[in-house]
């Protein structure tokens, strides 16, 4: 039952709209063409944005994380280098009850003091044995016990790194103690003829690594932290609410995540993290981007796509409007006198109006019912008892219902192409045809071929809605000069099916006729994506013909009449490189047209 009413209703709104006037019917057709064509496009690129939004952030948290993790890691290797450098090129050289190294110790503290808090030695039980710069040791501390000294002598075959603490070890002459990451490694000491194990220690000033931190940003609510192996913070931009227990950060379930990104839903919150573990430190890197601040940027694309759709359907709504008057009153006039001459109304009066086209076209159909008068009465002056039967073939051939329904396939191409460029591509195609054909002859002029191109350009720009500019010259002393027809057509349309097709208004076209060494040249360049050597070598191996519409005439199949008619010597020549464009250059020799079309 509600099939029935739903048919009933579309076969209603059908009949009205049929009923409905030429400008009535462009006008609706192809604004609600546009606006349906504009709504798809739209939500297709809508959902698109949607769904390469998160992958876009996720690869963008990606690369900033690895760019934290390249400088932490020379940061922190740097250290390590310090360390490597005190051990092996001073400490095992020398014999720590006969010398001092406090210069050398002194000498890679100045160095790198920027990065450095102090550096000290410890022996086997925690006694100190050198420290700079000059401090005094709190003698409250047993060395024995402290959490970076246990490690270095539970792991001696690695450097450890602690997660950030205030320096209490040494009494400051300022008292003002600072925060650190504490690296400490196992080592040989030298003691007289004795060798024993020690520690040393670098505390690493805090400050370095936080600097390389607070450079990582992820728009406005995103950040990084930096936890360790064991899911301890040693970096966050709000660690002292987290210290406080103010806030609270899943750093603890974070040491389960693997490199790379994931999703997770804490405290309600959905959020990206990208995950990255800093080499042998086992540190991981954190990216957090709230799901919200994404969801934002789909909101705020949203409303900025509706504004612009609604502005866009109400310009095209008035712009079909006026086109449609425009074109389909001098058309609808013109159709009113053929359907009049159709009934046999041969002296009525056709309509001449409206733009060149249409005039010409009226102009057109009034000398050929003229013609039909003057051959009818040559037939009646001429062959009297034949006028009946060769005025029915004359009828037949040049019937009027044959230029009313040539009529109504003009209104159904306005009503389905661009209306406002259609009067133009009648006279272009028109144009076209009559160089294409050239009373048969296969040599022409230059300027009539390139004034071939750039009426097919002409065409071609307004079937692809203004996605290039074209431009067509030549040198003076060339337009005379003789080519073969239709060797520039394939060029261009090689450039505009292939460079412009991902041009949006920007692309360009040059063609350019000129004489070099006393040879002629026809350029065609365009600023489209260009190709590498590879496909260039390969395009006069096979028919490379444009797809879609054209000419169906490739580079293989130009390069051969080229040198067919003029020798070996001559073709085609490719030059074309990716994201510069592709210039591909006819080169025939300087020959002078005669009169009757020959060399």
């Amino acid at each position: 039952m509600m099939k029935r009413m739903f048919q009933n209703i579309v076969e209603k709104i059908l009949r009205t709209y049929r009923k409905r006037s030429i400008r009535f019917m462009i006008s609706v057709s192809f604004s609600v063409s546009a606006v349906i064509a504009m709504l798809l496009v739209g939500v297709s690129l809508y959902l698109r944005f949607v769904a390469q939004v998160n992958t876009i952030i996720q690869e963008d948290n990606q690369n900033i994380i690895e760019q934290v993790n390249r400088n932490l890691d020379s940061y922190l290797r740097n250290m390590m280098k310090v360390s490597d450098s005190l051990y092996y090129d001073v400490i095992k050289n020398v014999d720590l009850t006969e010398e001092s190294i406090y210069e050398e110790m002194n000498l890679l503290y100045q160095t790198n003091s920027s990065a450095i808090e102090n550096i000290a030695v410890f022996d086997k039980d925690g006694e100190l044995l050198e420290v700079v710069p000059l401090a005094n040791l709190k003698p409250s501390i047993n060395m024995k016990e402290t959490l970076w000294f246990k490690n270095a002598m539970k792991k001696t075959e690695n450097m450890n790194f602690s997660t950030p603490s205030v320096q209490n070890l040494f009494y400051t002459a300022d008292y003002q103690y600072k925060w650190i990451i504490s690296l400490s490694r196992t080592i040989e000491i030298t003691k007289g003829k004795e060798i024993e194990q020690g520690v040393l220690l670098i505390d690493m000033k805090f400050s370095g690594i936080e600097q390389i931190l607070d450079r990582a940003k992820l728009g406005n609510d995103g950040y990084v932290y930096l936890i360790d192996s064991d899911g301890e913070i040693i970096y966050h931009p709000r660690q002292q609410l987290i210290y406080s227990d103010i806030i609270k950060e899943n750093n603890l379930i974070a040491t389960t995540y693997k490199d790379g990104n994931c999703t997770e839903k804490f405290q309600g919150e959905e959020r990206v993290i990208t995950v990255k573990t800093v080499g042998y430190t086992g540190w991981k890197i954190i990216a957090v981007t709230p799901q919200k601040a994404i969801e934002l940027n789909y909101i705020q694309t949203t409303v900025f796509a509706m504004l612009i759709i609604a502005f866009t359907i109400f310009i095209i709504v008035l712009l079909n409007i006026f086109i449609s008057t425009r074109i389909s009153d001098p058309i609808k006039e013109l159709e009113q006198s053929v359907k009049k001459l159709e009934n046999g109304y041969m002296d009525e009066d056709i309509y001449i109006g409206g733009s060149y086209e249409i005039e010409h076209l009226g102009k057109t159909i009034r000398k050929m019912v003229e013609q039909m008068k003057k051959l009818m009465n040559d037939v009646v002056n001429e062959h009297e008892s034949k006028r009946k039967s060769e005025l029915d073939a004359l009828q037949s051939q040049i019937n009027p219902h044959f230029l009313y329904n040539t009529l109504d396939a003009i209104v159904w191409m306005v009503e389905n192409e661009k209306q406002s460029d259609a009067v133009r591509m009648v006279t272009s195609l028109a144009r076209l045809f009559r160089i294409s054909l050239s009373k048969g002859k296969n040599i022409i002029p230059v300027k009539d071929e390139l004034e071939h191109v750039k009426n097919y350009l002409l065409i071609q720009q307004m079937r692809y809605k203004n996605k290039f500019k074209f431009e067509v010259n030549s040198q003076e002393e060339v337009n005379n000069l003789a080519t073969i027809k239709l060797v520039i057509q394939p060029l261009v349309e090689n450039a505009i099916y292939h460079g412009m097709e991902f041009m949006d208004g920007d692309g360009e076209i040059t063609v350019t006729a000129f004489l070099k060494e006393e040879e002629l040249y026809i350029e065609v360049r365009d600023n489209g994506l260009g190709m590498p050597k590879e496909t260039v070598d390969k395009l006069l191996e096979d028919n490379h013909a444009s797809k879609g519409t054209g000419s169906g005439i490739g580079l293989k199949n130009v390069q051969e009449r080229i040198q067919l008619y003029f020798g070996e010597q001559y073709g085609l020549i490719i030059d074309s490189e990716p994201d510069e464009g592709t210039a591909i250059t006819v080169h025939i020799p300087k020959r002078q047209m005669e009169e009757g079309g020959k060399v």
